[in-house]
């Protein structure tokens, strides 16, 4: 599925405009990326958990050259999937 097909979806079952569904859509990714840029997680009962995750840095290879180099630091989203999720996910057709 992608954003549009997200779009149309969210539009259907709340019963609002693709419009009002596409301003609905992006607020609520643009607040969970600022509170993941501030460092918070976000909790949504059910669903899961979005918080920021830290990789330490390291050495790598090059796979062509088979040189050794150094792969900084860095920071990355990660999801933990709620219970409900979990047991969708994994229950019986």
């Amino acid at each position: 599925m992608n954003k549009t097909e997200l779009i149309e979806r969210i539009a259907t079952k709340a019963d609002i405009s693709r419009a009002a569904a596409g301003v609905a859509l992006d607020a609520t990714l643009a607040s969970l990326s600022e509170a993941l840029v501030a460092g918070d997680s976000v909790s949504l009962v059910g669903f899961g958990t979005f918080k920021v995750g830290e990789r330490a840095a390291r050495t790598g290879k090059n796979p062509a050259t088979g040189a050794a180099l150094e792969i900084p630091a860095s920071k990355s989203a990660r999801f933990t999937p709620g219970k409900a999720l979990k047991d969708a996910l994994n229950a019986k057709a």
